[in-house]
């Protein structure tokens, strides 16, 4: 039996704590400052949200002290060393660049941006202004992902074949998702986490084909798409589907002439096991997570203090110019199923 290396990612309430200001008071601001401030010992300090009674609420939630109807107010704040923009991936650039022309290290929820071409403006901006960006992909960050990063440096699966990753949700519910102008649909939203997933494990793509059943209102509802062409994988393909009208497994597996991983038990984004499972088919699984769900989130707030403390602008792990050709592998997907977003 093959025994499954340890995570070599550091519990979270280890990392140097900063003070945050959240920029946005939604969902994933709440799962975000959850995690944070029962698994860190980072300090939320600020939010800023335009629905005074929201931004209020959110405060009163997590006991911060101060409440802002204005982001540039919130990004002033000389109190503040780190924004997170947490609102829908439509306004990162705006609220990004907002951040950074303030001095401000910024974590930009996935994704990262609309496109490639937003991408690139962040990232060149970020640069110039020497603080540390990040996307929140917080999948890089796990434990679980690590076990499988080793895997993949030590050889231990052989020379990869196979990638099949899906992640589908019932969310046609939700109205900025069914939102052209709002960057909507099942692909920015939901399938870049198989996609950036494939990157990881991967690398990027040179052979990319997609195919796509949209909505009602324009946007991609289904989206399956098949990457090849990959530098140090050449036989390898990846099979990725996502969908708003179904829930999906949502599980990942990464097969080589060696062995076999497969993320499920959880979505294969969040916090769970890995499984190896060797040429004879026997099944070795990892321990149990420490954090689950979206206390996971903590990881990646913990990551980006250590950057931020330890003066390093991008991470090793996610690094800028990989989300921005993530965000390039959509575009192209996208140019294939016919759906432009407005003002491209």
């Amino acid at each position: 039996m093959t025994l499954l290396p340890l995570p070599r990612i550091p519990d979270p309430l280890e990392a140097p704590a900063i003070r945050w200001g959240i920029l946005g008071a939604g969902g994933i601001a709440t799962a975000f400052a959850t995690a944070v401030s029962a698994f860190t010992r980072s300090q939320l300090v600020a939010v800023g949200s335009r629905d005074a009674d929201r931004g209020q609420a959110f405060a009163s939630r997590f006991g911060i002290p101060k409440v802002y109807q204005s982001y540039d107010e919130l990004v002033a704040d000389a109190e503040v060393d780190a924004i997170y923009v947490a609102t829908p991936h439509s306004h990162h650039l705006q609220h990004a660049l907002l951040a950074i022309t303030a001095g401000k290290h910024v974590l930009v929820e996935k994704a990262f941006a609309r496109n490639a071409a937003e991408a690139g403006l962040i990232v060149g901006a970020a640069r110039s202004a020497n603080v540390t960006v990040m996307e929140a992909m917080w999948t890089r960050f796990l434990p679980r992902t690590d076990i499988v990063r080793q895997l993949l440096q030590s050889g231990e699966l052989g020379e990869i074949i196979t990638l099949i990753a899906d992640h589908g949700q019932a969310l046609t519910h939700v109205p900025r998702l069914m939102q052209p102008d709002l960057a909507g649909g099942a692909l920015l939203d939901l399938g870049i986490y198989p996609v950036s997933w494939t990157v990881f494990a991967l690398g990027m793509p040179t052979q990319i084909v997609a195919q796509a059943v949209p909505t009602e209102t324009g946007v991609d509802g289904q989206i399956t798409i098949l990457l090849s062409g990959f530098q140090n994988h050449p036989r390898a393909h990846a099979v990725l589907t996502t969908t708003l009208w179904a829930q999906t497994p949502t599980t990942a597996s990464l097969s080589g002439t060696k062995a076999s991983v497969e993320l499920t038990g959880t979505p294969f984004y969040q916090p769970g096991p890995v499984t190896l499972v060797d040429a004879d088919l026997v099944r070795t699984e990892s321990a149990p997570s420490k954090l689950v769900a979206h206390q996971g989130l903590a990881y990646e707030a913990a990551h980006f203090a250590e950057l931020v403390v330890g003066g390093q602008t991008e991470s090793p792990l996610l690094p800028l110019d990989e989300s921005v050709g993530i965000l390039a592998i959509l575009d192209e997907a996208r140019r294939q199923i016919g759906f432009k977003l407005p003002g491209e």
